[in-house]
This record gives C-alpha cells, sequence and structure tokens, in this order.
C-alpha cells in the first residue's frame, strides 16, 4: 500500500498532465506491483450498496483529459472531478482499476476555484492555459490504494463541510482492461479496420467506466456535464458524447477532439470512438419543431451500406418520438458510431456494429434493424430514465426490449408483434426476481437466471400489463414515465433527466388506472418462477385458480374461449367458474396475452 503525503506547491496550469513515462513505465507512486494476483482478486463490477465515503459528496462535472495511443494500447493523461459535500467527511472514494497507475492527485486551492484547470495539452504534453492567467496553486493530496481494490481513498487536509466544493486532478495512464467479449465482457476496444487503420471504442456498462478513468462508480451520481478532451493519431475521427467544441493541434501527428455533454449522463455512457470515419449527417425536426443533427460516424469501406441504413434511424426516432415524447438530448445530437462489438447505448453517440442489414438481434424476420432501435431506444429508457441501482434495471433492459416489439407492430400489425412477444417468451426463464429489493451490482443483476429475463421477462410484463389495464391507459403510463409533467417535453436543459425505481412505474399506474396493482408487480418483479393456471372440474362445471410460487395473492382476469366465443372473466374469491357442456371447445387464454407458467393448457387438479 502506497500514499501519498500531503504538501504545497505551486504549478504553471497543468489542465493535461501527461504521465512521465518513468513513472509510467515502472508502475511507481500509486503503482501495479504484482498485479497478476492482484486482478485475479479484483472483481469486475459496477455499483452495489452505496457506502458512506461515496454518499458523502456529489460529483457536478467530469473534465477528462486523455491521450490515448493506439500502437501501444496504452492510454494517459489526468482527469478532473468538480464535486460537493453532501455531508461532513475528511475524505472520499474514488475508483480506477489498478492496473492504471496514479502519478498524483491534487486539488485545486479555495482561491483558485473559479478559474478552469482544464485545457488542451500542447506539444510538451503541458496543459495550455484557458484564460491567459499566471499560475494556479493547488496542493497535492494523501491518497490510500491497494492493488486488490478498484477504490482508493483520497483524504482531505480537514474536515468539509455541507456545500463546498473541491476539485480534484488525478493523474493517470497505462493499459487499460481489453474488452474480452463487449459490449457484455467490457472494457477497451482496440481493433482495426479492414485497411489496418486502428479502430478504437469502449463499452463498459456491465463493469463500470473506472476500467479506463478514475470517478465515482455508482449509478446514482451522474455529473450535470462532462468535457471530453481526447487525443489521438491526427488522421483518426472522434466520435463522442454530446457536441464537439472544436479540435487543436496536440503535437506533430496528434490532434485533440473537444467534446462536451451538456446533460446529465451515467459514467459508463462517457465513450469515445476512433477509426479513419465518414461521417453520414442529415437535419431532424423534432416533434417540438427543434432541428438537430442525426450523424453517423461508419468505416470507409461500409460507406455505401452505411448510406442504406441511414433512412432507417430518422424514421425509428419519430416513431419513439411519438410513442414516448420528443429526443431527450435534442440540443445536442443524435449520433451513431460503426463500431467493433455489436451496440452500446452510449448516450447521444450509440455504438452500433451489426450487419447494416435488418433482423440482427432475434434472427426472425422482423423487417427493421432491431439492433439500432434498442439501442436507440435506450435514449429514454437508461439516459434520460435512468435508475439509481442496478435492482431496477429491468427498466432500462425490458422496456428497452418492448420498444422493438411496438416498433414490429407498428409496421407489421398485430401477427408482427405476436410473433415477436412468443420467441421473446421462450427466451425467458424467471428463476430469479428481476426487480429485488436489496441494493445490487451489475454482477448481482445479471445473476444466473436473471439477465436475460431483465430484457425479456421484462418486456412480457410490459405486454401483459397492456392487456391488463388497456391500450389508452397502458400507452399513458409510458409517455408519463418518460415525462411526467407534459411541460418536460419542451425542456433540453438537463432537467429532462430523471432517475426512477419500480415503485415509481407502480406509483404512476396506480394513480391512472385508479386501482391498487402492487399485486402485479410483486408476482412479476419480485417473485421467482411465474404464476400458473390450476384445473378443477365437478360435473359441467369448472374451476381455474392461479397459483404462485411465494401463493401471492393474483387476481388476475382471464379470457377464455368456449366454441369461438370470447369471454374475459374475473376471479370470484380466487377461483373462475364456469359451466364447460360435454362436447364444447375450451381455450384458455387464446391470444396467449398474459404471462404465466405454461402458454398452452393448464394442470387439472382433482377438486
Amino acid at each position: 500500500m502506497n500514499a501519498i503525503s500531503p504538501r504545497m506547491s505551486r504549478l504553471k496550469s497543468l489542465s493535461v498532465i501527461l504521465l512521465i513515462p518513468a513513472w509510467l513505465a515502472a508502475g511507481a507512486l500509486l503503482g501495479t506491483g504484482s498485479l497478476l494476483s492482484a486482478q485475479d482478486r479484483l472483481v469486475y463490477e459496477s455499483g452495489g450498496e452505496l457506502i458512506r465515503e461515496q454518499a458523502a459528496y456529489s460529483v457536478d462535472h467530469y473534465e477528462i483529459n486523455l491521450k490515448v495511443n493506439p500502437a501501444d494500447s496504452t492510454i494517459a493523461g489526468d482527469v478532473v472531478v468538480h464535486g460537493t459535500i453532501v455531508h461532513p467527511t475528511d475524505l472520499i472514494i474514488l475508483d480506477l482499476d489498478p492496473r492504471l497507475s496514479i502519478g498524483s492527485v491534487r486539488e485545486l486551492l479555495e482561491s483558485q476555484k473559479g478559474r478552469p484547470p482544464g485545457g488542451a495539452p500542447n506539444a510538451e504534453g503541458i496543459g495550455e492555459e484557458r484564460d491567459g492567467a499566471g499560475e494556479i496553486e493547488w496542493q497535492e493530496l494523501r491518497v490510500v490504494r491497494t492493488e486488490e481494490s478498484k477504490r482508493f481513498r483520497v483524504y482531505f487536509p480537514q474536515t468539509r463541510q455541507p456545500g463546498e466544493d473541491f476539485k480534484i486532478q488525478i493523474s493517470y495512464g497505462g493499459s487499460p482492461k481489453i474488452a474480452a467479449n463487449p459490449p457484455w465482457d467490457g472494457g477497451f476496444v482496440w481493433d482495426r479496420t479492414p485497411s489496418g487503420e486502428p479502430w478504437i471504442g469502449v463499452a463498459c456498462q456491465t463493469i463500470g467506466a473506472w476500467v479506463w478513468w478514475p470517478n465515482k462508480d455508482h449509478p446514482s451520481d451522474k455529473p450535470h456535464t462532462v468535457a471530453m478532451n481526447f487525443t489521438l493519431p491526427d488522421h483518426l475521427v472522434v466520435a463522442a458524447n454530446g457536441r464537439l467544441k472544436g479540435t487543436s493541434r496536440y503535437a506533430e501527428g496528434w490532434k485533440t477532439w473537444h467534446w462536451f455533454s451538456s446533460n446529465p449522463i451515467s459514467n459508463y455512457n462517457v465513450t469515445l470512438n476512433a477509426a479513419p470515419y465518414e461521417v453520414i449527417r442529415e437535419t431532424y425536426t423534432s416533434i417540438t419543431g427543434e432541428e438537430m443533427e442525426i450523424s453517423f460516424w461508419v468505416l470507409p469501406e461500409y460507406l455505401e451500406k452505411g448510406r442504406n441504413l441511414f433512412p432507417q434511424f430518422a424514421k425509428q426516432l419519430r416513431f419513439l418520438e411519438d410513442l414516448l415524447g420528443p429526443y431527450p438530448f435534442r440540443n445536442e445530437k443524435y449520433g451513431v458510431a460503426h463500431t467493433p462489438y455489436l451496440g452500446m447505448e452510449h448516450q447521444t453517440i450509440i455504438g452500433y456494429g451489426a450487419s447494416f442489414r435488418d433482423d440482427n438481434m432475434f434472427g426472425q424476420n422482423v423487417g427493421f434493424d432491431d439492433l439500432h432501435q434498442h439501442e436507440l431506444a435506450h435514449e429514454w429508457w437508461g439516459n434520460m430514465v435512468t435508475v439509481w441501482d442496478w435492482r431496477d434495471f429491468w427498466i432500462h433492459e425490458g422496456f428497452g426490449t418492448y420498444m422493438q416489439a411496438l416498433y414490429a407492430e407498428h409496421l407489421g400489425g398485430k401477427s408482427a408483434y405476436r410473433e415477436m412477444m412468443d420467441m421473446m417468451r421462450n427466451r425467458i426463464i424467471a428463476a430469479e426476481e428481476i426487480a429485488p429489493r436489496q441494493w445490487q451490482s451489475t454482477v448481482d443483476i445479471y445473476g444466473v437466471g436473471r439477465g436475460g429475463d431483465i430484457y425479456f421477462k421484462g418486456a412480457w410484463v410490459l405486454s401483459t400489463l397492456r392487456w391488463l389495464i388497456g391500450d389508452e391507459l397502458f400507452f399513458q403510463s409510458l409517455r408519463r414515465f418518460a415525462y411526467p409533467d407534459p411541460e418536460l417535453e419542451n425542456v433540453t436543459d438537463g432537467s429532462q433527466v430523471r432517475f426512477v425505481t419500480t415503485e415509481d412505474y407502480l406509483n404512476l399506474v396506480n394513480e391512472l388506472t385508479g386501482e391498487q396493482l402492487d399485486w402485479f408487480f410483486e408476482v412479476y418483479l419480485r417473485s421467482p418462477g411465474l404464476p400458473r393456471l390450476r384445473m378443477m372440474r365437478d360435473g359441467e362445471e369448472l374451476k381455474l385458480r392461479w397459483s404462485t410460487t411465494r401463493d401471492l395473492d393474483f387476481p388476475m382476469p382471464l379470457e377464455i374461449e368456449i366454441d369461438g366465443e370470447l369471454k374475459r372473466l374475473a376471479p370470484d374469491e380466487g377461483v373462475f367458474r364456469f359451466e364447460l357442456p360435454e362436447g364444447k371447445d375450451l381455450r384458455v387464454d387464446p391470444h396467449n396475452r398474459i404471462l404465466k407458467r405454461s402458454a398452452g393448457s393448464v394442470e387439472e387438479r382433482p377438486e
């Protein structure tokens, strides 16, 4: 365990302190000694229980200044964390992969906080001053770090009080974790285009952004804004989140791209994409009347395929706007970057690495590029509407997946919808609850029997709810969950972005229906297994009863069809009773609208 003693220093404004090769090569200072054994013990996950040293502060802004070198697959630079103290503390916890060395951790002094510490790096790796002022005063902070944990502790010289702000600069670098199977097993992606040029991406939702830049790794804390200054070989084009503020020369053969996200953004959504991209662009008019840019960064070798796919972007965007309300980030852009991995919902710059043709995700003829539509849906479900703990992650993925079924219905009618829902039903395991009440990390929530269910069972829960409460109230619930107040549909200043839980959606549905539907959410989201129907005969009278895994109340109505006549029944004290004369043909839930254990026949039990 290494630590840096606090000391005062007066330094020139070092907005991007690129790392000194000596310590970077040696793994010195808060270093990376016996990394292999340490990393074997390290769990690559994000989130989990919010501990006191994380809850003690909130992050307002990150400034990421990073040189990315595809020649040796290294990164080097610094991150400036702008935060506010929430409750008294003399230390905070940040996160960074121990395979990346930390060179220094410094705080901007109180007298200097009105001045920006960051800027574009010059050829010598020294940050250029933004305001033309003289020296900026920093103090070096004590840091405690181990090789077995992503967490490192930063100690203030004295207890900080609620409401105080701080700016801390972490200089770091090294070889980041390479994604073994992106985007599922995430990290940095170093690839080559068909012509042999560097093709770089990042996908880290499942493990957290701490694998490539220091931050507070918890989904409950989004920075209000993020500045991203990425330096790469100058023949590459860099696409990232938000808006491009410009480029600057870094050194011979190097260029810095300055991107800025002006909306709150989850850490895992911060990304960079670099390749010799061509850009396809058009101006899109939102349902609010505002114009924005749709851009597609695509490899030159795939330019024609990109042009053929590009018209789908606006069509899918319009469908989701009509359904859910306006695209949330129209003050920035809607961007798509061609990536060397399948896809990811990076805010305003989704990753697309599919086949430039329809039917990528499910292996069936859906008639549209479902991979793109899924990632686009996350701009609402995940990027604007965000869960503050991974336990409610079904809201991101279940809602996002159900959008493909709704788009299939929009294009192909009820038969296309049912075909897609049948496919999803066959992928449900239902071994565990998909919205547990306890804290969850990404490893926890993707546990055995839960990972795929977050997507497919989540989508089926919404489909069943739609049948239960009817189309009018259901689609109203989607729009109100996205934009609780219609006035928010006109907002682009970041206040449209918000955190939610499963209870928020439950309460909204109860409010819209005027009923108490807690039982529905308890059985489908808080319990393992699926409800099943049991049948009992008494002469010509049939009795049907719902049975649940934990014997929970489940007053779900039921459709039956007797010789072509369809009836919707409500249970009487938990039992459906009706006459079935001899020779009559009975079908239970004939259109398979209810998520249950068996999609076909019911279990027959004696009275």
